[in-house]
């Protein structure tokens, strides 16, 4: 699936001290698509991604979101692109002294929108999307852990976005609850027109939802292609990752 590039990485490099985690990094991402980013651990794709809205910043290269480079921008002028790309935590990252109500309306507070009445509206609305009508008044200790990872995409839609970046968005959940955020993640893109960005080790979720896949080694993107070219592949990296023979040390 290829068409608009929505965002678009060029010679992308990251090091933290003497760590050297991303390489020269070139990765498109086009509007409307679901990419799922694979890799061994450690191996950059959370930096990675913490770059496609600005929470970091290259040492070297060039982020470009809807044609303006947003690599190299002060923090103050980054607000228009956290309204257009916004990032589900993996671990949701939820305030446990505020409702669900309260932990959805965040950002819109943030975004400095006052009228009570639409931050209800835009609340019920993302708990809609989210397929938890009428839990505004619960707290997150309430919540299975399945629901904490609804309540937090919830959270990252409330903006209607135009990209929701997924760190992890299966970690911690059993298989069925796991699956029902895949359905999430592919609603969003196929009745809202949203792209999405994932990084998962969830194989069997990787084939449900990818209209496109990058894998990340040493610091680069080493493979893209679609889900059809990854089962076909004979890269002996590819097969052992996908077959779960891979050692994160090897990758």
């Amino acid at each position: 699936m290829k068409g608009e590039v929505f965002l678009e990485m060029r010679g992308v490099e990251k090091s933290f001290g003497s760590n050297k985690v991303l390489n020269g990094v070139d990765l498109d991402v086009y509007r409307g698509e679901t990419l799922v980013l694979l890799g061994g651990s450690g191996g950059g794709k959370t930096v990675l991604m913490k770059h496609m809205t600005g929470l970091l910043q290259p040492d070297q290269g060039t982020v470009t979101l809807e044609g303006k480079v947003i690599s190299g921008l002060p923090e103050r002028d980054l607000a228009w692109a956290r309204r257009k790309v916004s990032m589900m935590f993996q671990s949701g990252a939820l305030f446990d002294s505020m409702t669900v109500a309260g932990n959805i309306a965040f950002p819109l507070h943030e975004a400095g929108i006052k009228d009570r009445e639409e931050i209800e509206r835009r609340v019920r609305e993302a708990l809609e999307i989210v397929k938890l009508p009428g839990e505004e008044e619960k707290m997150p200790s309430d919540l299975s852990g399945g629901m904490r990872k609804r309540v937090a995409l919830a959270r990252a839609v409330v903006e209607k976005p135009c990209c929701v970046l997924f760190d992890e968005p299966h970690a911690g959940l059993d298989p069925v609850t796991a699956n029902s955020i895949d359905h999430l993640i592919k609603d969003l893109a196929e009745d809202l027109g949203i792209t999405n960005v994932v990084i998962t080790h969830e194989i069997r979720s990787v084939f449900r939802i990818a209209d496109r896949i990058a894998f990340m080694k040493g610091g680069l993107v080493y493979w893209e292609g679609t889900p059809d070219e990854l089962k076909a592949s004979k890269d002996p990296f590819l097969v052992n990752f996908i077959e779960g023979r891979a050692e994160d040390s090897d990758l």
